[in-house]
């Protein structure tokens, strides 16, 4: 385990960690109360509080968990930010600004704890909507057939091939605003992302896959980007970044926490 040793003796403001579980129990708050109304896990809040650097992400976002927290405790955020920087280990800086190959590590930002929640597949989910189109799509030939010749017996589309059937399903998959955006081609199809930063600033973005698409810390300019969505991005100032999806503009301050976001974007 890294600890802040060789950082300590230079700082002159003290534990920042000690003064925010002081200033927490002050205000007689738990931990489990915290992280629900900051957003932030539970598990980041205990590390902040003992100083456990190497249990949280990387230095900027840590730093924005303790700036956040100190703001919720009434603390002078500019001070706990300085103490932080001055006890972060250099260990774990020169770790953090090398490490741009790698995707960030899940931040916590805007994520509860998932053993209380609902997970549903995916691909499950597309598989019914699916099911349910082809037998839309089923029961208005049929219908069609029925009124077209009422002396034709409805076996004559019953007996169409499986095959035949699924082929007609794709080419009808358009029926309604669903089925449209939900199209099995568009699943295997790549999305585009074009970045814009108006200056540095650390952002994080992977693909489905797995593939890191851009990572750590970018300077300004314009990047295009292309992956199998949906993507996970992660930006730790949104004021100096603008995004777009499919040529489309995306409202990063929805998915903001004080110009912080983490969140999973998808055509």
């Amino acid at each position: 385990m890294i600890t802040p040793s060789s950082n300590t003796q230079s700082n002159a403001q003290g534990s920042f960690g000690a003064v925010l579980q002081q200033a927490r129990k002050n205000k007689q708050v738990t931990l489990e109360a915290a992280a629900a109304e900051l957003f932030i896990l539970k598990r980041h809040l205990e590390a902040l509080e003992s100083e456990n650097f190497a249990e949280l992400p990387q230095a900027a976002f840590a730093r924005g968990f303790a700036i956040n927290y100190a703001k919720y405790l009434g603390l002078d955020s500019a001070k706990i930010a300085s103490s932080f920087d001055a006890a972060y280990p250099n260990e774990l800086k020169a770790k953090s600004a090398s490490n741009i190959d790698t995707p960030l590590r899940p931040m916590g930002t805007l994520q509860r704890d998932t053993h209380n929640r609902i997970r549903f597949n995916p691909l499950l989910i597309i598989g019914v909507i699916g099911l349910i189109i082809l037998a839309v799509f089923l029961f208005r030939m049929v219908s069609n057939a029925s009124k077209e010749n009422t002396q034709e017996p409805v076996s004559a589309v019953e007996d169409m091939s499986a095959i035949e059937q699924a082929q007609g399903a794709a080419i009808n998959s358009g029926v309604g605003a669903s089925g449209s955006a939900l199209n099995l081609g568009d699943a295997a199809t790549t999305a585009t992302l074009n970045l814009v930063l108006t200056s540095d600033a650390v952002v994080s973005i992977t693909d489905s896959s797995g593939n890191s698409l851009i990572s750590g810390s970018q300077s300004a300019g314009n990047y295009d980007l292309s992956g199998m969505p949906p993507f996970n991005v992660q930006i730790d100032n949104i004021d100096n970044v603008s995004l777009m999806l499919n040529q489309q503009p995306v409202a990063l301050d929805t998915y903001a926490t004080d110009k912080q976001a983490t969140f999973e974007l998808a055509p």
